[in-house]
């Protein structure tokens, strides 16, 4: 199946008894088992390949998702989490220990940055950030005690994008794994695993769920990794995604191709239009020819993405405070790739002080990209006329 096709199939299995097509829910925690016939599996043990016992292991429901999400990235198995962060953190915490080395990319998720460098080193695992756009960084950012890179493409919220296929060449020469959380491209954009990345992370909170009510995450990869992920943090992190969730991401996952070909397609027209505009200084969108990695962004990327960064001559306070107020079809908040379009600022200062705390050459590197801040914006379904209303009233 073509990877469409896979959105909406891969793993589905009409109900035997009813001959449902939709994915049941089951919301049963425990189901009832043959005493001897299977028991509780020991560390290390494939749980996918046991008799569903217990929820917190493994669900019916949830396993259809992850079935799903394996199809769409073209991989061998895949583990979904209470949330991203959730999926990040089962990462880091299998394939890393006390005395062990992660490089992280300097610009991605908050969540994701600050539990990499706040939290792993209370553990005595080293972390070192790193512009994951230059090799030559790279390479001199190994260390022999280097376990894992962890990148993001685009990344969040510069939409700055990495090159996976050199990122991997320099990983692989040293033995070390590579994760990408693909969150703001998905698998309709990209699909990491062809270009040589070990581990795919997603929120699935954002596009692949696309409709702003359910949280949820996933590990994506080959099955002797995802499973020592199961059995360590999916057993032991406690961080289990609820069959409700999983549910209705799977509901979500249906509609994933149309809903980001369209927003794609509006996301020209809006970055387009903000480039015109004389209120607004800059617009970053990787479809855009003038996208400082347009050449990558052609061959990593099959879309330009629902994903617009943009600055503004004025105050960027008093636009957004306009925005808050006259915005009648966007909504000024935070969160991403929901099916309606969202908008927020985010300032320099105000992120470099709670996460990112560059100095020197990765500051100035910062603000080459991002100014004093840029608004993001993900694009929903709306027509694209009423979001440039929406936008004319808050920048006019």
């Amino acid at each position: 199946m073509r990877p469409a096709t896979r959105a909406l199939d891969a793993g589905l299995a009409p109900d035997p008894i009813t001959g449902a097509i939709a994915p049941n829910l089951v919301a049963s925690v425990n189901n009832i088992f043959t005493p001897g016939a299977a028991g509780f599996s020991a560390e290390g043990a494939d749980l996918t390949e046991q008799p569903f016992l217990y929820a917190r292991w493994t669900n019916p429901t949830t396993r259809a998702l992850e079935d799903r999400l394996a199809g769409l990235e073209g991989a061998e198995e895949a583990l979904a989490t209470a949330t991203g962060v959730a999926a990040a953190a089962a990462v880091f915490l299998t394939f890393l220990k006390a005395g062990d080395h992660l490089i992280v990319s300097d610009v991605c998720y908050a969540g994701v940055y600050e539990l990499a460098t706040r939290i792993l080193p209370d553990l005595c695992i080293q972390v070192t950030p790193c512009d994951l756009t230059d090799p030559a960084a790279v390479r001199a950012a190994l260390r022999p005690e280097t376990k894992l890179i962890h990148a993001e493409t685009p990344c969040n919220p510069i939409l700055r994008l990495t090159d996976l296929a050199a990122l991997c060449a320099v990983a692989k020469e040293a033995g070390v794994l590579v994760s990408v959380d693909s969150t703001l491209a998905t698998p309709v954009i990209t699909r990491p695993l062809d270009h040589g990345v070990d581990l795919v992370i997603h929120s699935l909170t954002k596009f692949m769920n696309g409709h702003g009510d359910a949280l949820g995450g996933a590990v994506i990869g080959r099955k002797n990794l995802i499973s020592r992920i199961r059995s360590r943090a999916g057993v032991y992190l406690g961080a289990t995604l609820s069959a409700q969730n999983a549910w209705l991401i799977l509901r979500g996952l249906d509609t994933l191709f149309p809903r980001l070909r369209m927003a794609s397609d509006t996301a020209a027209q809006l970055a387009h239009w903000l480039s015109r505009h004389p209120a607004v200084t800059r617009v970053t969108w990787p479809g855009a020819d003038d996208h400082p990695q347009r050449d990558l962004a052609q061959r990593q990327m099959d879309l330009g993405g629902a994903m617009i960064a943009f600055q503004t001559r004025e105050d960027p306070a008093t636009v957004a405070t306009r925005m808050a107020d006259r915005f009648r079809v966007m909504h000024y908040a935070f969160s991403l790739g929901h099916q309606r379009t969202i908008c927020v600022h985010i300032g320099t200062d105000e992120i470099q002080r709670s996460t990112f705390r560059m100095e020197g050459a990765a500051l100035s590197r910062w603000t080459d990209w991002a100014g004093a801040g840029v608004f993001r914006l993900s694009v929903g379904l709306e027509d694209p006329a009423d979001l440039i209303a929406d936008l004319a009233r808050a920048l006019d």
